[in-house]
């Protein structure tokens, strides 16, 4: 395996900037367009004129677009550049973008909301993996915890911003914001991005079809099996995506550069990291679901406050990022993860304790507190992941990066559904104990890495 260009330590200043802005405004239009849609799924049902069950799948066709082309534009990036993949992501998310905005019938929303996802894999997949070029080496972890910041930060004021866009027009502007900043960050990622080395391998169409049919089975039997759905009919997508996945292992296990990275999962650092991800996210995903229903239905509080209430986690994640990204530069992932997911879960397990009539600071220490772990886990792992690779293999790491939280989100929302479903009168505590035995099999397998150095 040889490569095209020399691998540079960093890009010099004041390119640098450009390209961590062009960076940051791909990953904004990523996160926010993700937690922007789930606000305007009433007011989209009743214009489009279906059924609120019909009106989840511009959600979920977004988040199926996502996952299934991750590792597949993670392999394209490594093969002709991640400046050119991130690039045309981000113009195809752009134009996907307007398509979004000038639909009125259902099955056109969501086929353009599944090219959407597509865009964004495009700029997910080798996001991490540009990071690794355009920071020098030993500042690494500063980069990737102001990705960190930002994405939780989008995260955050997602529903506010979309709050405040419907105040004052209708959904499609929604999608119809991206347009300006999608052309903008277009135009530096063209001029500022760095070309990166190319292998000179050729893309594996057989096994993206395969990839994309076994994550797509098994996510869409996952999500079924949280909502009541026949039972044969989800053990058969279940079972179909575990044999065709077993059969894309099999196929990859001979390949110098396989799309689906079976290579960099014998690196015991990289293994272990990307299974303390999907833990920790299933944890992530299991409270953020549950949360909502703890505080409106259990506490009896209105939406308004719900909001406020959730608030503290990813502004904790916000602000405690980049300091984790400084001693990720310094100090082993192992240990500042475990320390990190030991806090999440410590934080979880309390939220699940909670007295009857709570008190505004009794919820708002213990959010902060889970934030305050998810930050000093994500940001160390997350460089862990991209650092443990080789710099030849850094789009797929980078790819695997995002098919690990997308896959522990997912997850982690049907695990709450099979909860609810048990056990409605105290699913949402038992949903947050149960998360917080996830962070702990996470903050365990950090732990572990620590031999594993």
């Amino acid at each position: 395996m040889s490569a095209t260009l020399p691998t540079p330590d960093g890009v010099p200043l004041p390119q640098r900037y450009w390209a961590i802005l062009t960076i940051a405004l791909g990953l904004i239009l990523a996160v926010l367009n993700g937690a922007i849609a789930n606000v305007a799924l009433p007011t989209i049902a009743r214009d489009v004129h279906t059924s609120p069950a019909g009106s989840i799948w511009v959600v979920n066709a977004f988040q199926l677009a996502v996952t299934v082309s991750l590792l597949p534009l993670a392999s394209l990036g490594e093969i002709y550049g991640y400046k050119r993949v991130y690039k045309g992501g981000l113009i195809l998310f752009t134009i996907a973008s307007l398509f979004c905005a000038l639909s009125s019938t259902l099955p056109v929303l969501i086929v353009a909301r599944i090219v959407q996802g597509v865009g964004a894999a495009g700029i997910m997949s080798v996001n991490g993996a540009l990071v690794r070029f355009i920071y020098p080496r030993a500042w690494l972890g500063r980069g990737v915890g102001l990705n960190a910041t930002i994405g939780s930060t989008a995260s955050a004021i997602g529903p506010s911003v979309a709050s405040a866009i419907l105040s004052v027009a209708h959904w499609p502007w929604l999608f119809a914001v991206n347009v300006p900043l999608g052309i903008l960050a277009i135009i530096i990622a063209w001029h500022h991005l760095p070309n990166t080395p190319r292998t000179r391998g050729k893309f594996d169409v057989a096994s993206a079809l395969l990839q994309a049919a076994a994550f797509g089975l098994l996510l869409i039997g996952i999500s079924e099996m949280g909502h009541g759905d026949a039972p044969i009919l989800i053990g058969l997508e279940i079972a179909s995506g575990l044999g065709i996945g077993a059969f894309l292992v099999v196929r990859q296990l001979s390949r110098t550069a396989p799309l689906l990275p079976v290579d960099l999962l014998r690196i015991p650092l990289f293994a272990l990291s990307v299974a303390s991800s999907i833990c920790s996210f299933i944890s992530q995903g299991m409270a953020v679901v549950a949360l909502p229903f703890l505080f409106q239905h259990t506490l009896g509080l209105n939406q308004v406050t719900t909001g406020l209430l959730m608030t503290p986690w990813p502004l904790s994640v916000a602000v405690i990022a980049p300091f984790a990204g400084r001693m990720a530069d310094r100090y082993p992932a192992g240990l500042l993860g475990g320390c990190g997911m030991t806090l999440m879960a410590v934080g979880t397990g309390l939220m699940g304790f909670l007295p009857d009539h709570p008190t505004t600071f009794d919820i708002a220490w213990r959010m902060t507190l889970s934030g305050i772990g998810f930050g000093f886990f994500n940001t160390p792992n997350n460089r862990a992941i991209i650092g443990s690779a080789p710099p030849h293999r850094a789009g797929g790491a980078s790819g695997m990066q995002a098919t690990s939280r997308l896959f522990g989100q997912t997850t982690g929302a049907a695990l709450v559904a099979l909860v609810f479903a048990a056990l409605p009168e105290t699913g949402p505590v038992t949903a947050l104990l149960i998360s917080a035995m996830a962070a702990t099999v996470a903050a365990a397998v950090s732990f572990s890495r620590l031999a594993a150095r």
